[in-house]
Order: C-alpha cells, then sequence, then structure tokens
C-alpha cells in the first residue's frame, strides 16, 4: 500500500464520521478538487483501507446479547493446529456459517492466558447458549478454557454504542 498523504486522512477522518458524504462535499471541506478526492478514495478502497457498512443499532433489531468471548488454545493445538493453512481454513469454514461474529482474532498474551477473542451478537440467551455449545462441540479438543463477558444491548447503561465516528480524534493524536 502506498503510504497515506494529508488529504488521505483527512477523507477517510470525514468518512468515518459519516460515509454518505459526497466527494463534492469532502472535496469542499479538505481544500481540493472534487477529481482529487475521488481518486484518492478509490486507492483507498483499492487498497484495501476501506469498507463501507452500516452500523445499525443493534438493540433495536432485537439483538439482547453481545458476547466477548475469550478462549485459551490446549498446548497441543498451538504447536500442531494453529499454525496450519488447513485451521485458517477450517476456522473461515466455521466462521461463514455464523454472521453474528463480527469480529476473531488470535493474539499474543491475553486475559489469564487466553490467546483468542471474539465478538458475537445473538438474539437472547438460549440462542448465545447455542453458540457456545457447537463452539465446545466442534473445537472442544483445541480449547482448554472459554470464557464470555456478556453485554446486554439493550441496557440503559450503554453509554456509546458501537460507532467509528469518534475515532478520527484518536487516530489524529497519533499521528501527528
Amino acid at each position: 500500500m502506498e503510504k497515506l498523504k494529508d488529504i488521505d486522512y483527512k477523507i477517510l477522518f470525514e468518512l468515518m464520521r459519516n460515509s454518505k458524504v459526497s466527494d463534492r462535499e469532502l472535496a469542499k471541506k479538505s481544500g481540493v478538487s472534487q477529481p482529487t478526492v475521488s481518486r484518492r478514495r478509490n486507492m483507498m478502497e483499492d487498497e484495501g483501507l476501506l469498507e463501507y457498512t452500516a452500523v445499525p443499532d443493534l438493540s433495536k433489531l432485537g439483538f439482547e446479547i453481545m458476547a466477548i468471548s475469550f478462549s485459551k488454545w490446549t498446548s497441543e493445538a498451538l504447536a500442531e493446529v494453529l499454525p496450519t493453512e488447513k485451521f485458517a481454513e477450517q476456522v473461515k469454514e466455521f466462521l461463514s456459517k455464523h454472521p453474528n461474529v463480527i469480529f476473531s482474532a488470535t493474539g499474543g498474551s491475553g486475559l489469564r492466558g487466553m490467546n483468542s477473542v471474539s465478538i458475537s451478537v445473538h438474539k437472547d440467551y438460549g440462542e448465545y447458549y447455542n453458540w457456545v455449545r457447537e463452539i465446545k462441540n466442534v473445537w472442544g479438543k483445541n480449547v482448554a478454557e472459554f470464557e464470555s463477558y456478556i453485554v446486554s444491548l439493550g441496557g440503559k447503561y450503554v453509554v456509546r454504542p458501537i460507532t467509528f465516528k469518534h475515532l478520527p480524534d484518536y487516530i489524529k493524536k497519533k499521528i501527528t
């Protein structure tokens, strides 16, 4: 990927705040021509830096639970299974059947040795329980521990729903 220019950050930040903004409006806000904005936006899309999606209010769609789940893989799995391409394909196949998993990754060190995390949404606790049961059925021999932090999406104390609108302010501080 080519190094981002200042104009790229301006465009990116505006799109993070409002992905529906037009190239004409982006050009006005960033002080460059509309063709420059279109060209730079296309470059970022082609490079995979930009992906457009709506971030709905999950509770209004009927989801009651968000689960942040942590796994600790067995030492055998870490040594023999995890590093293989076959394993990666198996995980991708499993996740393709579970579009409610909105994030999944492995990590170097974590909470009490946990080395994998996923974030999923569920209509209710019964659906969550079935998902956990399937994980244990499919991956049980490879997983030493599995724990979740359950978030009530309908609670009155969700003080910041999932959004990326505020992230540009943080990124600006880190790159300047």
